[in-house]
């Protein structure tokens, strides 16, 4: 979260300073700031570099960085409601002199420990890490649910001496990767403690090279060797300098277990990893009944409840396990089985065997990753999120500075099985996803732990009384309720950069939206006023105006028409305009160019003129919709060949509404 803020605030900055015809400021405050940047560059190449989550600096750094930004995005703010646009304001730079004497402090300390680091780093910290126990005894029972996957590990194990000697097996964490060797072999591992060094050094004696004498220990006879949670590919190169050539010999085999698919791809050219899924409803039953009550027919009472908690589980082992020891020492009664029912998200996620495996998926993320992580933990249990929106909203919020980064980040996630994808589009990409329950129970309490929580409603609470405890920090609201109150209170959420109320029962914006002057992302239910007010949103990056629950019955053919004001051509930020349906209105004289504008869905009967055309040039996706008799109207369709890079338009057209046949750019992909 450190890493957030920080990166965050690193775009703040230049904001502030470059945009002096919004917000004039003083010599002595731009001085201010120019310092201000300098510590936090280093503050977030500190933060890069460092590998170890936890550390005594990080939450000093967090919580100094929230403020320095709270406390200019306020000055912004505050500026813009005086509307003394063309004066120097003399601020009162108090509290962000207060902000940065902190933040220069940690920054004296980081130099140090910066220098500390160079003079003599410990080498330790250097070593790649190897995963291993000794003696582990053999496993002679096959794990209940895992019998599939045992017996196809067991086939490609067993293939002829010339089949691929290194087996990745890859999959989501608690998924029991490591009990697929261990349920037919003998295993040898080392503590996840050990260092790469210090293995070498109980394996071998003084006299030939440490690496030749590993393998000649290695060719004297068949072996497993299992690598269990390898997160980096430079891990396992480090490790596979040992074994030289010596996996060719007596049919030894070599399995690696991971999170990460790279990783699972990188240490096997030849040999597709083995994947582990989500057990299904049998399996889960089954492995729930052979530890609990392998011999007891249960009522139909206790059987219900039963069902509930595997279900609850979703088809996670360790989670089953978890449960499975806490029912096993209670009575046997519907009561009590009720009682773990009702909290076995707590039971699961509180147990220290289902944090370390995910605390580990944490900790190995790249930081930039992490507050993209966090960020998703905050949609509701079970939500299916779609990924266009996603990406929307993570660059509102200044985690990323385009789509293409977004989605990058989106594909990282999905490639270390942390995100399930739910559905794809049709060129392959991913449509929507979502996170397990159990995962986004478990980093929801994350995002607590690291106040993270401040600069996003978890989408359930009352805004009203959200403002009681954020209001003065709060940056995303995504609500889900379907009432006014989650419009209440919005004059105190100041600093809000996203705002997504399309769910509510309202009919119309309160104009307290309008002074949200920091707005990127907002989205809201139609039918709703467009009020000319927005133009005031010179921030907004992203407007959506799509049907709520209440009027989903309105689609493409709603006669329900909203106008959008033409003080929409005076937002030259604008990126993504979704609007079900409005009709775009048609330029009054000299208008802007939206030069920005990627996105425009739904229009109805727009008139395709060269000038419109011109305006909004650089869209890359187009829907218009052509409805209601038969129109005389000339849509002028064959100048959307002036648009060179549109990659993806939707017609939507009446018989006999058109008079001319549209010509397309050649940049078109998709054509619906």
């Amino acid at each position: 979260m450190a890493y957030a803020v920080v990166d965050s605030l690193t775009r703040t900055i230049p904001r502030i300073l470059s945009q002096d015809e919004h917000y004039p400021i003083s010599d002595e405050g731009k001085q201010l700031i120019e310092l201000l940047s300098k510590d936090i560059a280093l503050l977030r190449g500190f933060l890069e570099d460092s590998k170890e989550e936890g550390m005594s600096l990080e939450t000093r750094i967090r919580d100094a960085a929230n403020r320095a930004e709270d406390v200019l995005e306020h000055l912004m703010y505050e500026h813009l409601s005086t509307k003394a646009h063309t004066d120097i304001i003399q601020y009162d730079f108090g509290e962000l002199k207060n902000a940065m004497k902190e933040i220069n402090s940690i920054a004296q300390e980081v130099e140090i420990v910066q220098q500390q680091q160079q003079g003599g780093r410990p080498a330790a910290q250097s070593e790649t890490r190897l995963s291993l126990e000794t003696e582990a005894p053999i496993v002679n029972t096959v794990t209940v649910g895992l019998e599939k996957h045992v017996e196809d590990i067991r086939g490609l194990l067993c293939r002829g001496p010339f089949s691929p000697q290194v087996m990745p097996i890859t999959g989501m964490a608690a998924l029991g990767r490591l009990l697929l060797p261990e349920s037919f072999t003998r295993t040898t591992k080392l503590p996840r403690t050990f260092q790469f060094k210090q293995v070498e050094k109980g394996l071998v004696t003084d006299g030939d090279s440490t690496e030749f004498k590993i393998q000649k220990i290695l060719a004297l006879k068949k072996y497993l060797i299992v690598v269990d949670d390898l997160w980096s590919t430079k891990a396992w190169d480090d490790i596979r300098k040992v074994f030289g050539n010596c996996a060719n010999f007596n049919r030894s085999r070599i399995i690696i277990t991971t999170q990460d698919e790279k990783v699972a791809h990188h240490v096997s050219s030849f040999l597709s990893p083995h994947r582990m899924n989500l057990m299904d409803e049998r399996s889960s039953w089954s492995l729930l009944k052979q530890m609990v009550f392998p011999d007891t027919k249960l009522t139909p009472d206790m059987k219900k409840i039963a069902k509930k908690v595997v279900k609850s589980c979703g088809g996670l082992p360790l989670a089953i396990v978890i449960v499975a020891g806490i029912l096993s020492t209670v009575d046997k009664t519907p009561i009590s089985w009720e009682e773990v029912a009702k909290d076995v998200y707590r039971v699961i996620v509180e147990d220290h065997r289902f944090q370390n495996s995910f605390a580990a998926s944490y900790t190995n993320l790249p930081r930039p990753l992490r507050s993209y992580f966090l960020y998703m933990s905050g949609f509701p249990e079970g939500h299916e999120i779609r990924t266009s929106n996603l990406f929307k909203l993570c660059i509102a919020e200044g985690f990323t500075i385009s789509e293409n980064e977004a989605e990058g980040y989106f594909y990282n996630l999905v490639r270390k099985n942390l995100v399930l994808v739910a559905a794809y589009k049709s060129n392959g990409r991913f449509k929507s996803c979502r996170l397990h329950n159990l995962v986004r129970h478990f980093f929801a309490i994350k995002a607590v732990d690291e106040n993270y929580e401040r600069r996003l409603s978890n989408s359930h609470l009352d805004l009203r009384e959200l403002a009681r405890s954020y209001a003065s920090t709060l940056r995303s609201v995504i609500s889900f309720q379907r009432n006014e109150s989650s419009l209440c209170g919005l004059r105190k959420f100041k600093l809000l950069r996203v705002l997504d109320v399309v769910d509510t029962d309202a009919y119309s914006l309160p104009t307290t939206v309008f002074d949200l002057f920091h707005l990127r992302y907002l989205a809201f239910g139609c039918p709703m006023e467009v009020p000319s007010a927005i133009s005031r949103l010179q921030n907004l990056q992203s407007l959506i105006i799509c049907p709520s629950k209440r009027s989903r019955k309105y689609i493409y053919n709603s006669m329900d028409e909203a106008y959008l004001p033409l003080e929409i051509w005076m937002m030259p930020l604008l990126t993504h305009l979704i609007s079900f349906f409005d009709l775009f209105p048609y330029p009054e004289g000299s208008a802007s160019t939206l030069k920005n504008l990627l996105t425009l869905s739904v229009v109805k009967k727009l008139i395709c003129t060269e000038e419109m055309m011109k305006l909004i040039c650089n869209v890359t996706k187009l829907t218009i919709t052509y409805f209601g008799g038969i129109y005389q109207e000339d849509y002028q369709l064959h100048n959307l060949v002036l648009l060179s890079q549109l990659e993806k338009l939707t017609l939507v057209v009446k018989e006999g509404s058109l008079k001319a046949k549209p010509v397309f750019p050649e940049t078109l992909k998709k054509l619906t």
